[in-house]
């Protein structure tokens, strides 16, 4: 990088400082391939040009761009620039207040700008892409867009959240993602009061506060946090419940199963129960095809649940035997 053009230069490092919120210096410098000084330097010049980037002082000090009073020119490769097209088609479907005004009139300023090949792309993966309408209240924009920063510079956050038996309360998190899923947005976070991790529906937040106490990353426990809100969903479809005990150590069927072993408890030293739930018998017993082969299991529930699994038992093995 060291040998590149000075305004090549300001624009990868415009793009790393708008892609993270803070940097070491020491780390600019290295990505960069330049000098302190030289770093100083072009810091320098972003400011002339209406950037505002803040020097952090201290042993964690460094650099970061922060919030200004207007909008600056915003450097995007062609791939960021096609996503933000085909997310701004999406968002303006996907339950934000005022969204399709606000999206759409933000899309049509992006486009004008977009080379003719990029807006082909948009055009083509827009005309593709089907997003389903959510059906929760809708959420504003700039609650999203705050959550989304706490996310993303791993900020503690504190909010009021009405669950959905009414039950108001009072939350202290370290957020992790935010998901659209079941029609509605969902926020995955560590609940630091209950320590565990939680989903929230974004819609019955309320009060955010951004606290500006950073903290360490978490694992999640879960491939993702689109997986961990499935599993979440999935344990609140209580129209059909049972209950399986498998030949499983606790600790065993909790590393397989993952977020979907929520509520499962040790019957002794090799056995586990695990609650399974679903609106249908067949969602319900849809859930036994994840105990993994060779594990001997018994299922626990109605006569009619009992009933219904012997016939679908029945039925596969015909299949099988076809």
């Amino acid at each position: 990088m060291s040998e590149t053009t000075p305004a090549r230069r300001l624009l990868a490092l415009l793009g790393l400082l708008q892609t993270h919120r803070h940097w070491a210096g020491a780390e600019l410098a290295n990505r960069l391939g330049v000098t302190a000084r030289t770093l100083r330097r072009d810091i320098d010049r972003l400011r002339g040009l209406g950037y505002r980037v803040e020097s952090v002082p201290g042993v964690a000090g460094g650099y970061r761009l922060a919030a200004g009073s207007a909008l600056p020119p915003l450097h995007l490769t062609d791939d960021e620039a096609v996503t933000m097209a085909i997310g701004l088609r999406v968002a303006a479907t996907q339950g934000l207040a005022d969204g399709a005004n606000t999206t759409l009139t933000a899309l049509a300023k992006l486009e004008q700008v977009l080379p003719p090949l990029l807006r082909e792309r948009v055009n083509a993966l827009g005309n593709a892409v089907q997003p389903a309408q959510t059906v929760a209240p809708p959420v504003a924009p700039e609650v999203l867009g705050r959550l989304a920063l706490a996310c993303r510079d791993r900020e503690r956050i504190r909010f009021a959240y009405v669950a959905a038996s009414g039950e108001e309360t009072r939350r202290v998190v370290e957020p992790h993602s935010l998901v659209a899923a079941e029609r509605a947005w969902f926020l995955v976070g560590w609940d630091v009061h209950r320590s565990d991790w939680r989903t929230f529906r974004v819609d019955r937040l309320a009060d955010l506060f951004l606290t500006r106490l950073h903290f360490p990353p978490r694992e999640l426990p879960a491939a993702d946090a689109a997986e961990f809100v499935a599993a979440a969903a999935s344990s609140l479809a209580t129209a059909r419940t049972a209950r399986v005990v498998m030949r499983l150590p606790f600790e065993r069927m909790r590393d397989h199963f993952g977020p979907w072993a929520r509520g499962a408890e040790p019957v002794g030293e090799d056995r586990t129960s695990w609650p399974i739930r679903g609106r249908t018998d067949e969602e319900l017993l849809s859930a036994l095809a994840w105990i993994p082969a060779g594990v001997d299991y018994e299922v626990e529930g109605d006569e009619d649940l009992l009933r219904r699994l012997a016939e679908v038992a029945q039925r596969m093995t015909r299949a099988a035997s076809r």
